[in-house]
């Protein structure tokens, strides 16, 4: 309270405000700035609770993303153990020629491995036939109607008119018609006229190509043939099948693309062997096709993988290590979730499967880096599968081969009752809660400053009359008569 002094030398007491000189928000004469108070009040309570919720939540969203990333590693690495992981993953073989300028060959993964000698003693050919000279040359003309062709038992028709009745009409009306069943037409001139060359595309004695006509045995009857009727085409090329063996035992057939002689095993013949030409050709006496494992695949395959969980290897690191230089740890550092990956992983990597000399990975060349990545011996990994093809196939696609092993063991982590599943979702349930929380002491502070607000609010209602009466009384006491003192009497 200040003190003053009235005439009489009497002391008086006047009331402070406790309103700040620059109360933006206690309008009226208001004693207190109640909507900063409150707000004050309010965030002093809040900001504890408040804190401990995000950190909660900026905790749980670290893992929830951490996880994430894990999850996508491990799917990733997954991914690249489909080319190890199965028996029939091993069974790509590969055919080669020992005169692939006679004899090609592809095989199927249902080929057995071994080598068969070819002979080849004719190749197919398709049928060509040559017409009779047109002394007119291509522009010639032959005649309008319908022509019928065949081969191999299919026909079509061809409409000849006044538009395309030359030989080179013809010719382009052969090759253009609708349904056209395998048969091209070529104007071969020469010094005696025009010809008209009908070939083939099927290969095969069988394959035969005939031609009749309906135009009342008028100009297109030059151009008919077929049983009986040969004298207006001569064979440039007659329909042969392919004639070969393959070890001693005899085989024909109408193409020269034959997939049934040996199982599992295309051969494409091209040329004749000594047999068909005679030793002076220098053409060898058979082909020797040879069908092997597919060696270069598989180590492509496992270079593959080993580049997978170098991959898969960085994340784990990188979710759960510790950088000492930066002082830096990984989100999931010491993570049970984590840990139990990888002690899965390891397990598999360190499998022992089978009994031979190539049951290991580091015994086919694949070993571990100090810093716990894998590297591949390209030598000892092809030495073991030329050794003992099916114990490396083993290694890996055994029943508890090594990527069949990794691949069980990620399959069930991301499964519905697996641990990363699991661990997700009491993630989500943990941001669940921690969201409600947060709307809870949303709740509880709007509540708590609509109390206080009405309590301060009162509070300014009756320090705002307090003053007012103090007001009224200073100025009652100053307005009366001055006391003289007994002194000046």
């Amino acid at each position: 309270m200040a003190t003053t002094t009235t005439s009489t030398g009497s002391p008086l007491t006047t009331p402070v405000s406790v309103a700040s000189s620059s109360s933006a928000g206690a309008a009226g004469g208001s004693v207190i700035n109640v909507s900063t108070l409150v707000s004050e009040l309010v965030a002093a309570t809040e900001a504890p609770q408040q804190t401990l919720l995000t950190n909660q939540t900026q905790a749980v969203t670290a893992n929830i993303s951490a996880l994430g990333t894990l999850k996508s590693a491990l799917s990733t690495f997954q991914s690249a153990l489909a080319a190890l992981d199965t028996p029939s993953a091993f069974n790509s073989v590969t055919a080669t020629s020992s005169d692939s300028d006679l004899v090609k060959a592809t095989a199927a993964s249902s080929a057995v491995t071994g080598t068969y000698a070819v002979t080849v003693s004719q190749l197919a050919t398709a049928q060509q036939l040559l017409s009779g000279p047109f002394a007119g040359g291509g522009t010639a003309t032959v005649g309008t109607g319908t022509l019928s062709l065949a081969v191999g038992g299919q026909s079509f028709n061809v409409t000849i008119d006044s538009t395309d009745n030359t030989v080179a009409g013809i010719a382009s009306a052969i090759n253009s018609a609708t349904g056209n069943t395998g048969i091209t037409a070529t104007v071969i001139t020469g010094t005696d006229g025009a010809h008209l060359l009908l070939s083939s595309s099927q290969t095969g004695a069988a394959n035969t190509i005939s031609v009749t006509e309906t135009d009342g045995g008028n100009g297109l009857a030059a151009l008919t043939y077929g049983v009986g009727n040969t004298t207006h085409f001569t064979q440039a090329t007659a329909p042969a099948d392919a004639a070969f063996s393959v070890a001693g035992v005899a085989y024909t057939s109408s193409s020269n693309s034959v997939s049934t002689a040996i199982s599992g095993v295309t051969l494409n013949l091209a040329g004749l062997t000594a047999g068909a030409l005679g030793a002076a050709s220098g053409a060898p006496t058979s082909v020797n096709v040879t069908i092997g494992s597919d060696t270069s695949t598989v180590e492509q395959n496992i270079d593959a993988f080993v580049t997978a969980y170098n991959t898969l290897q960085g994340a784990l690191t990188s979710l759960g290590g510790y950088d000492s230089t930066t002082g830096t740890a990984g989100q999931f550092l010491g993570n049970p979730v984590l840990t139990g990956i990888q002690n899965q992983i390891q397990h598999a990597l360190n499998s022992i499967v089978g009994s031979s000399n190539f049951n290991s990975l580091p015994s086919i060349g694949v070993t571990a880096n100090s810093d716990g990545t894998l590297s591949v011996d390209s030598a000892t990994l092809e030495n073991a599968l030329a050794a003992n093809f099916n114990a490396v196939s083993q290694l890996f696609s055994g029943s508890s081969g090594v990527a069949t092993q990794l691949n069980n063991d990620i399959t069930q982590a991301l499964g519905s009752s697996g641990a990363i599943t699991s661990y997700s979702q009491s993630l989500v349930s943990q941001e669940n809660a921690l969201q409600t929380k947060s709307n809870d002491l949303n709740t509880q502070m709007q509540a708590l400053t609509a109390s206080l607000t009405q309590q301060y609010a009162a509070l300014n209602t009756l320090l705002s009359s307090l003053q007012s009466t103090s007001s009224y009384l200073t100025q009652a006491f100053a307005a009366l008569p001055s006391v003289q003192s007994k002194s000046n009497a």
